[in-house]
């Protein structure tokens, strides 16, 4: 199966968590079973911390809902003819809100659960893993297993803003996390990109793999590219008003930039009618 986790709230992405960089893939594979359940067949756990659920984001959960269907699968074990919710309750409620009959649900027997979650415990406390199969072995442990960054941290050995932060690395492209892995790029040359225009990392991105790019140099490239589009925005709402104006006066649209004033007209008519004005 393709993925078995989904976004970490506003720190990760909401696609799937992709196989290709998750240590435990084969493993898992082995221990779980992908299938639609109905949601009779679904009970909460009576020992799950969180009880209350924000009506607000549950309807608007269910709202995605019927339009996309659930896109993760919640987690399950099987207990007495029933299947218990491990990870995703709050998906299951708004499967129900949105009137669905079955919720698709990876299966897994208690035993595997856990042994699972210790596979990746120790795979997360390896050396060799990259910084984008450590973010994803995180990932999983918060959304199949309800570990939060505190929890996860303890588990780890490592401060919950250290997970915070290299989970964050799974808001890159897809191509950046290929290219980080196959150069070898190190986590803090590589967070600076999180969230950036796309269009910007493509530019600079063979810049950092060809010439070697430090931390400092990353962070001084995007400060300045954000002095320099801070600069052409207060010039250009400098002159909004005046432009306006001048669109509105003479029936062509006004532009400045620097010293310069210049009219675009749509028609020779219009042209013919601006020249006119300005002779006047």
């Amino acid at each position: 199966m393709k993925g078995l986790g989904r976004g970490f709230e506003s720190l990760i992405p909401t696609e799937l968590i992709d196989d290709e960089f998750d240590p435990t893939a084969v493993e898992d594979k082995k221990a779980s079973q992908l299938k639609e359940l109905k949601l009779t067949e679904i009970i909460p756990d009576s020992e799950q911390p969180r009880r209350e659920f924000d009506g607000g984001a549950l309807d608007a959960l269910a709202a995605s809902i019927k339009e996309h269907g659930v896109l993760q699968p919640i987690v399950v074990t099987k207990e007495d003819g029933k299947y218990k919710i491990v990870a995703g309750e709050r998906r299951w409620r708004a499967a129900k809100i949105a009137g669905l009959d079955k919720i698709p649900a990876i299966i897994r027997t208690l035993d595997s659960q856990n042994r699972l979650e210790l596979s990746i415990i120790e795979n997360a406390q390896r050396e060799d893993l990259n910084a984008i199969e450590l973010a994803t072995a995180y990932a999983k442990l918060q959304t199949q297993f309800n570990l939060s960054p505190k929890d996860i941290a303890a588990k780890v050995g490592k401060s919950e803003i250290t997970i915070q932060n290299t989970m964050r690395l799974l808001n890159l492209p897809d191509f950046v996390k290929k290219v980080m892995v196959k150069e070898k790029l190190s986590e803090g040359v590589m967070r600076p990109l999180v969230s950036q225009d796309e269009k910007l990392v493509k530019k600079v991105l063979p810049k950092i793999v060809d010439e070697g790019w430090t931390v400092r140099k990353v962070e001084r490239y995007f400060a300045e590219n954000k002095k320099k589009s801070s600069a052409r925005a207060i010039k250009r709402s400098e002159y909004m008003k005046e432009e306006d104006a001048l669109s509105a006066k003479y029936n062509a649209v006004a532009h400045i930039k620097g010293r310069s004033l210049t009219f675009r007209c749509r028609n020779e008519a219009e042209l013919k009618e601006l020249i006119k004005k300005l002779n006047h």
